[in-house]
C-alpha cells in the first residue's frame, strides 16, 4: 500500500445535512465513497453540560494528502460550531478497493 488512506469521521444533527456532505465530498472529488449511518445518539460535554442528541454519522473514504482540503469543504456546509472532523488511517485494506478509491478521488 503505497499511498495512504483515510476515513473521515464527522457527525451532524439532520439526515439531508449528511446527505449534502456526502454529496458535495463525492462530487468534488474529495471522497470516493460516504456512508451515512443513523440516526445515532451522541453523548458529550458542551459548554459546561453534558448533552445529548441524535446525530446521523458521515464515514468518508479519501486520501491522507486531501485532509486538509476535505476539512475545510465540510466547515463551508456543516452547521456547528465545533463540528467533529477527525481521520483514521487505513493501516489495510481491499488491493481492490483501493485502486478504485484512488482512480474516484482528485489527483494530490
Amino acid at each position: 500500500m503505497t499511498e495512504e488512506y483515510i476515513q473521515v469521521i464527522t457527525a451532524i444533527a439532520k439526515r439531508e445535512d449528511a446527505e449534502e456532505i456526502a454529496n458535495a465530498m463525492v462530487e468534488k472529488r474529495l471522497a470516493a465513497c460516504v456512508q451515512i449511518v443513523g440516526p445515532i445518539i451522541s453523548t458529550y460535554w458542551w459548554k459546561g453540560n453534558i448533552e445529548r442528541a441524535e446525530e446521523w454519522l458521515c464515514i468518508i473514504k479519501s486520501k491522507k494528502g486531501l485532509y486538509d482540503e476535505l476539512e475545510k469543504s465540510i466547515k463551508e456546509i456543516h452547521p456547528y460550531e465545533t463540528p467533529e472532523i477527525f481521520a483514521l488511517s487505513v493501516v489495510a485494506g481491499s488491493e481492490d478497493y483501493l485502486k478504485w478509491l484512488s482512480r474516484e478521488v482528485k489527483s494530490i
